[in-house]
């Protein structure tokens, strides 16, 4: 059944915006059964200190030391009670309006399992742009999953495909090109991006280029080794 969803939000020191983002959330999903896990990647910031509080709908996971956007994603799927797991960013420049959107995908087209946005008008800097469009050119090339956008955190699919997939730190980089090389059906609609405006970006631009291009022939080892069976 695709009617009730996790969303996955893991967050690193995003203490000043983490209400705001359950508050669009909860707007933006009001006809909808859904639950949101937080997984608090070792902030220093008063992240953590917000969910002594009681949340309807929400609950958070901790990680005893700093472990990076996958393992929390992959905490946060683990610690899931619904099979259709929405993962978005907790920096707020993801839009929860647009969730309502992959939903719609997702649920009209049955064969479809997982649902990515693409960003458009993107509101990073041109460094980041730049790399960021190298970095899915050389992706494409290599694993024609056919996605312009894959480092979107808005994302939907289904829980239990993600879980047989070899996991590796980077992975949630890799989904659409994972799932359509283990043999499922990936789609993909436009969303928009808003500016950041607390906080600031916790990962080096260069440093994920490099790594992301040696994830792609890995990820390419992970998908010939799959068919080869």
């Amino acid at each position: 059944m695709r009617d009730k969803f996790s969303i996955v939000v893991p967050v690193y020191n995003e203490g000043a915006n983490i209400m705001i983002l359950i508050h669009e959330i909860k707007k933006s999903l009001e006809d909808h059964t859904y639950e949101i896990v937080f997984v608090d990647d070792f902030s220093s910031d008063n992240t953590n200190k917000l969910f002594f509080r009681q949340i309807e709908n929400c609950k958070c996971i901790t990680h005893n030391k700093n472990k990076g956007q996958s393992e929390s994603i992959k905490t946060g799927i683990l610690n899931s009670k619904y099979n259709n797991i929405i993962t978005i960013d907790g920096d707020l420049q993801n839009d929860p309006k647009d969730i309502p959107l992959l939903i719609k995908e997702y649920t009209n087209f049955q064969s479809v399992s997982l649902v990515g946005g693409i960003r458009e008008k993107r509101k990073d800097n041109f460094v980041k742009i730049a790399s960021s469009k190298i970095a899915n050119f050389f992706r494409q090339l290599i694993l024609k999953d056919d996605c312009s956008d894959t480092g979107c955190g808005l994302k939907i699919f289904d829980k239990e495909i993600f879980l047989k997939l070899p996991f590796f730190n980077g992975i949630h980089r890799f989904l659409p090109a994972l799932f359509k090389g283990f043999g499922y059906s990936a789609s993909f609609i436009k969303v928009s991006h808003r500016e950041r405006v607390s906080g600031v970006s916790k990962y080096g631009t260069l440093n994920r280029l490099f790594k992301g291009i040696r994830d792609v022939y890995r990820v390419n080892k992970i998908i010939k080794l799959h068919r080869g069976k």
